[in-house]
């Protein structure tokens, strides 16, 4: 997997997911897989069910940067999105080689980030909460008024910031699953 001096890390996919399936990346920073608890074994971005994620109890560990797809899907279409839904801890941006969308968040959000949105690391760069998460209704946490939507969305408008996000119609990246487009997930890219 391709590294460079300055510590990105990227994934090629396409090749490993088959078309019609769905796939959530994870971003995971300082493991410890021989911790006997699943969701500890990571600063941030764990996994239930420890290195290899259980999909029977959830995938992943707030609060985690996710590169989110789902290729060949309705109308023959590639979807793919980042999200920080369940908070932030890595900039992360997904390439394609067929000149379709290319979300990113390549801000890292830890320096500035408001204090109610603080993780448990953040004094050393570690992520970010999002007190919404994924099970709130847009009853419950309307976009409109959230410190944490705007913080988010103001540096990373490519990216869901909130669960119900669709109206920004900036966040889903739509790819015609013909192409057979190859996807990159790079992790701490550099800012375009």
């Amino acid at each position: 997997m391709p590294t460079d001096s300055v510590g990105v890390f990227a994934v090629l996919l396409r090749s490993t997911i088959k078309s019609g399936c769905k796939q959530n990346d994870t971003t995971r920073r300082d493991c410890d897989f021989s911790s006997s608890n699943p969701a500890t074994q990571c600063a941030d971005g764990g996994c239930n069910g420890g290195l290899v994620c259980d999909p029977n109890t959830g995938t992943g560990v707030a609060p985690a940067t996710l590169a989110e797809f789902t290729l060949s899907a309705a109308g023959n279409q590639d979807f793919y999105d980042l999200s920080l839904v369940d908070g932030f801890n890595l900039p992360v941006r997904i390439d394609n080689d067929q000149g379709c969308a290319v979300p990113q968040c390549a801000v890292d959000l830890g320096p500035n980030c408001p204090a109610p949105f603080q993780g448990p690391f953040n004094s050393t760069g570690f992520p970010l909460t999002q007190k919404c998460g994924q099970y709130y209704t847009p009853q419950i946490c309307p976009s409109s008024g959230s410190a944490a939507y705007d913080y988010f969305k103001s540096n990373c408008p490519d990216a869901y910031a909130y669960a119900y996000d669709e109206s920004s119609e900036s966040a889903l990246g739509i790819c015609d699953a013909s192409l057979e487009a190859d996807y990159t997930i790079t992790f701490c890219p550099a800012p375009e």
